[in-house]
């Protein structure tokens, strides 16, 4: 049996208990389908709470390079952090869950994240494909995946503004700059990306682990942290693309916030000769002391 987790997931199997067999349409798709591990390639769903996943897909992709491909072209979106549900969103398509009926995503999700994942396709000149209209979708009172991100007045649930803007490379202007820079973030390493294809997508990058030179860890253990900037460099795309700049491989020294389980990347600072600043800035870190940060 697949292994299950996610509080999100917790409800809809209560769900499933309510309902009785499927109907002629949904058991016949399930006939056709086979059940078969997410792998590892899959950025966009794998560990996502189920270990298994029905191919075809709910979008009609028959074999598993398909899916990661098509599922690939999804994680710049998702590394603007448009709405919290847009994974689960997208997996329930891509990687829908193994059980015995089909489960479509709710009316409600797709047009909450739409609302607020369709502005930032738009930056990038992407309409809202129509693969993805709403109207296909349950109403929320059928058997469907709804929003986890229910609680719109609380605001640790706030929806994340849509946002035209990637990370580009930071100027190293000054070493004092750079210095404040480090303190104010909670995590600061020196890594090498390598990028493992040209010819595939843009979230193709690999970590040289042999090269992780943590200056400041903060909350993580240090050996946890080149796992944690691989996931990073997985699915933050379009960020890492930018910091690559077409280039194959490249020395960085980047910072950035812990959140939750994931680490997001505020800054980077490419490694040079001619960033004389950030050389001396990474050579007084050893022995420079952050002022207090007001409690």
């Amino acid at each position: 049996p697949s292994r299950l987790g996610g509080p999100w997931l917790l409800g809809l199997l209560a769900r499933l208990l309510l309902w009785g067999s499927p109907g002629a349409w949904a058991s016949y798709l399930r006939r056709s389908s086979s059940c078969t591990p997410i792998p590892h390639r899959m950025a966009l769903c794998y560990d996502i709470g189920y270990s298994e996943m029905r191919i075809p897909n709910l979008l009609e992709h028959e074999t598993m390079p398909e899916v990661i491909q098509q599922s690939s072209s999804w994680l710049p979106l998702l590394a603007r952090e448009c709405h919290p549900d847009a994974r689960i969103f997208l997996c329930s398509l891509f990687a829908p869950i193994c059980l015995d009926r089909l489960i479509y995503p709710c009316r409600s999700l797709c047009e909450a994240v739409k609302r607020s994942c369709a502005p930032v396709m738009a930056c990038y000149g992407y309409p809202w494909p129509e693969i993805l209209n709403c109207n296909k979708f349950p109403a929320d009172h059928e058997l469907c995946i709804a929003a986890v991100s229910t609680d719109e007045n609380s605001s640790s649930r706030r929806m994340p503004r849509a946002s035209c803007k990637d990370c580009e490379l930071e100027e190293a202007s000054t070493a004092r700059e750079i210095l404040d820079n480090l303190c104010a973030n909670d995590f600061a390493v020196k890594i090498r990306i390598l990028r493992k294809n040209v010819t595939t997508t843009i979230s193709d990058f690999d970590l040289d682990p042999s090269r992780v030179e943590v200056l400041k860890h903060g909350p993580l253990l240090r050996t946890e942290i080149p796992g944690r900037l691989q996931q990073w460099l997985d699915i933050d795309a379009t960020c890492v693309h930018n910091i690559m700049r077409g280039t194959h491989t490249g020395v960085f020294v980047v910072s950035g916030e812990v959140q939750s389980d994931k680490v997001v990347v505020n800054k980077a600072y490419a490694w040079q000769k001619k960033n004389r600043n950030l050389h001396q800035a990474v050579r007084r870190w050893k022995h420079h002391r952050c002022p207090e940060q007001p409690g």
